[in-house]
Parts: C-alpha cells; structure tokens; sequence
C-alpha cells in the first residue's frame, strides 16, 4: 500500500470563509448561529441556522460561470481552489489524469428544486431553466471542481447523507493507496437552509427549536433539542507520500486508516448498541495497524439530537472498553451546525489542525452531563501531544465512516 498524506485544506464555513479564518473562530469558541436570513421563518419552529456569511461567488469564478453554479458547488470550488493554492500544485507540472477529485453533497441543490418547482406550477414547463438538472445533481461539485482546475484523473461522488465527506476522503485515499491516482482533492459539501429543507427536518424532529444561539447546538449535553442546521464545505488534498516529497510540499498530515460500515437498524436512527459505528472505528484503527489503546481522542459526529450523542457514546465504550474513560472527545458541530455532506470533510480538517498544533477545541455549549453520557466531552480546551486523531461520520440510512489520521513521521 503506498502512503497517503495531506498537503492541502480549504474550507469555507459559517464562522469563516477560508481555513484560517474558520481556525481563529475555533479557537476563539466563536459559533455561528443565528437567525436564518434566507426566508421567513414565522411559521416555523425553527428558526436559528448557521449560514456562511459574507460569501460572493465572484470572488471565486467570473460572473457567468458562478450564474451556472448552484452554491453548493460554489462553495465546492472556493474550498478547492484555497486547498490547490495551499499545496503548491502546479497542474502545468503534473500527469492530469493523475489527479482525481471525491468531492460529495448529500442534497444537492435543495435551493434549485424549490425554485423551478415553483417556476413549472405558475408558468408552466417552458420556464423552467434549461440548466436545472445540471446545476442540481450533487455530482456537480465534484464536476465543476474538476472543470475549473483542470483535473483529469478519477472523479467521483458519494452520496452517504451526513457521512458524504467522510466517504469522500475515505475513498480518495483508497484510490492513491491503490495507484489509480497520485492526487486527490477529495471532501465534502452543502447548501441547504432553505424553507422545504429546514421544514422537512423540522417534521423529523432532528432540529433544534431553541431561539438562543448560545444554546442551539449542545452535542452530549443533557438539554441537548436537535441539531443546528449548517452549510459551508471542506476540500483536502491527498498525495502520494512519494509524490508529495518529490515536488517538495508542506504535509500536514498523514492519512492513516478508514472504515466504513452500515447499521441496516432503520433510516434515521443509529443502531442502539452503537454496533455499526463501532465497527467502522475498528476497521479504521485495524488498517492503521495500531491498537484502540494508541487512540487518545475523537472527533465525533456528535450532532446535538438525543439518539446520535447516546448511541455514539455507547459505540466508543464498545470499541474502547475502560480506555474510553482516558480519552478526549469533541464535537466541531458545536461552532458550525450539522454541514451534511460538508460536515466530516470540515471535521477532518479540524483534526489536521489539532495535529498540528497539539491543541484540541471545546464542545461549546456543554454544561450539563447526561447519565449515560459519562466520558470526557471536552468542556474546556486543551492543549497536548496529538499524535492521532479518529474522526466519525454517521448519516442517516445507517452510514457509517472512520477517517483516522496521525502526525506525519518521515
């Protein structure tokens, strides 16, 4: 197998529009929630999303190639192009069928729906955008990424609801492992608070109604309503290690092991034993060839609904044992809401990040502990040693993915 490692990352999110600008607000505790802005929310329970603010497409692209662009795919390329110029790639010097893109939405273009929807219901079916179907299909982001850095090689788009980042990465790592690419820009990405979206998961009870910012989004906290809802994307490039020291690039990171799994338990709730999820952490720590006793800290999916948090914490016990007890474990949905499809990609950055620096981010908002709910949820910050970093993904369908990655060691 031929080693993976990181060498570039974007993001644009609700507490900020670049990687730098997103890590100040973390380790400023700085959320971003508020009041949603798109539409009217009076009959509405909820009413509080975190949107990314201040974004203009043509800041990215030019006018006519951001009309053509639905936002979740503008969001795609901003993220890519940020990753692209963080890595020092320079497409003239590469094999471009050697560079591939992973690049996942769990929606779409809920945005696009209801707008020709409403087009074809009081004009008729020759209103409707002759571009509709290809500015809605969630394969689009990975596409328009492609098109714009003019990569040729292996693309792809997983579709895994709120694991679809995680996935993403997860397969990209797989095809360098495997030789079918040198580089990868792989992640996740969404758009989707709009009213036919923030009404359906409102129906599923999954939203959080509370109308205080400061208490909407509380993974693993006993008052815990709900998640917050979320947009924004994540994009990293994986390279061949080899690759990688050739063209001299800055590494991050090193990608380690990925595991994946399915509940087959029932459409929106994990299993209850957390068996599903525990498995993919296993196979994750397996293909890194280390032990669960090496692993002293989790990015969770960690989503602020009662199921999700319980059956999490009951799926790091079965993987963990006692150990568990010893380890650090926090949720970035605490500052950004639930990004769907975005949000594994935004929470493995964060976990190069805390490699990095050595610095791991609150769980904002956790005060109260729940009975069961007993491990260490990082109310506080902390600053240490991060050799490792485990991240999970869980969506809905019973998805589940483990990303694992380490600090890089020549």
């Amino acid at each position: 197998m031929r080693r993976v490692v990181i060498t570039g990352l974007g993001a644009v999110t609700p507490i900020g529009n670049s990687v730098d600008e997103f890590w100040e607000s973390v380790h400023a505790s700085r959320h971003g929630f508020a009041p949603i802005t798109r539409f009217d929310t009076a009959d509405f329970k909820c009413k509080i999303a975190a949107e990314v603010k201040n974004f203009d497409a043509k800041n990215y692209m030019d006018p006519k190639t951001a009309r053509r662009m639905e936002p979740f795919s503008q969001l795609a390329v901003a993220a890519a192009q940020e990753a692209m110029k963080d890595s020092g790639l320079d497409m003239e010097k590469e094999d471009v069928f050697r560079v591939g893109t992973s690049i996942g939405s769990g929606v779409g273009s809920m945005a696009s729906m209801e707008r020709e929807d409403a087009h074809l219901v009081s004009k008729g079916p020759r209103m409707v955008n002759p571009l509709f179907i290809p500015m809605f299909v969630s394969n689009m982001a990975a596409g328009n990424v492609a098109i714009i850095l003019g990569l040729r090689g292996k693309s792809i788009n997983v579709v895994t609801a709120c694991a679809t980042g995680s996935h993403s990465i997860g397969e990209a790592f797989r095809t360098i492992q495997y030789g079918d690419a040198d580089v990868m820009f792989a992640g996740g990405t969404e758009h989707t608070v709009t009213p036919l979206s923030v009404a359906g998961f409102t129906q599923l009870t999954a939203l959080s109604t509370s109308e205080d910012p400061d208490r909407a989004s509380l993974p693993f906290d006993k008052d815990r309503n709900g998640f917050v809802m979320g947009e924004g994307s994540g994009i990293v490039v994986l390279e061949e290690l080899e690759h990688a020291k050739a063209r001299g690039a800055k590494i991050y990171a090193e990608m380690a092991g990925y595991g994946a799994s399915s509940d087959a338990y029932h459409i929106t709730s994990p299993i209850e034993d957390g068996s599903g999820a525990a498995y993919a952490m296993k196979a994750a720590i397996k293909d890194a060839a280390l032990s669960p006793e090496d692993i002293i800290y989790i990015n969770a999916h960690g989503t602020g609904t009662h199921h999700n948090d319980l059956f999490e914490t009951r799926s790091i016990k079965k993987v963990f044992g006692e150990h568990a007890y010893k380890m650090k474990i926090n949720s970035t949905k605490s500052m950004i809401g639930h990004l769907l499809g975005g949000a594994g990609a935004v929470e493995f950055i964060t976990c190069v990040k805390e490699i990095e620096e050595g610095y791991l981010h609150r769980t904002l908002g956790y005060k109260t502990p729940d009975e069961e709910m007993d491990l260490n949820y990082l109310p506080e910050e902390s600053f240490e040693n991060v050799e490792y970093a485990l991240s999970n993904s869980l969506g809905f369908g019973g998805h589940n993915a483990s990303l694992l990655v380490k600090k890089y060691r020549d």
